[in-house]
């Protein structure tokens, strides 16, 4: 009797073997002379079930009809179906959360920032620089002494200290 008034679905088995050994257990009372109502054995599967099934419940005791254990293991079986798969889109909801999480871990940190690349050859091959005012080698636009004579002859005041922005 103990058993039957203390036992918990714990989800490591699925709810029909829950129901079945619940069930068995009001069958071996029988057995011994201490007969438990089909009422009762639904209400002491009721108070087994965990917090996840606390809707269900409250379904259950909303409506003036109280099922017998067929019904009641049929309705638990679709609700365990029901809350298995919220629990693992739940689980793939959280799986696509951001990789930059402060809260990650400098060891975690490291290992990703460790990359495993082959680099291979390095190009030694430079470019020769050449100006963009007169495009000829060896020299820099900002450098270039008829620069200054173009900016008179635009009429635009020259500034050789002047920084892009």
């Amino acid at each position: 009797m103990n058993e039957l008034t203390t036992k918990k679905f714990d989800w490591s088995q699925p709810i029909h073997d829950h129901l079945t050994h619940m069930s068995n257990l009001a069958a071996k009372l029988t057995t011994l002379g201490m007969e438990v109502h089909e009422q009762f054995l639904v209400q002491f599967i009721m108070n087994s079930l965990p917090l996840e099934f606390s809707q269900f419940q409250v379904n259950y005791n909303t409506i003036k009809d109280k099922w017998n254990f067929k019904e009641l293991k049929a309705m638990l079986i679709q609700e365990e179906g029901r809350l298995r798969k919220m629990k693992d889109q739940v689980a793939n909801l959280v799986g696509l959360g951001s990789a930059n999480s402060s809260k990650i871990t400098s060891s975690r940190k490291d290992k990703r920032n460790v990359k495993n690349f082959v680099k291979g050859p390095q190009s030694q091959i430079q470019k020769e620089k050449k100006c963009f005012f007169c495009k000829e080698v060896g020299h820099f636009k900002k450098d270039y002494p008829k620069r200054k004579d173009w900016f008179d002859k635009k009429e635009i005041q020259f500034d050789p200290a002047h920084k892009r922005t």
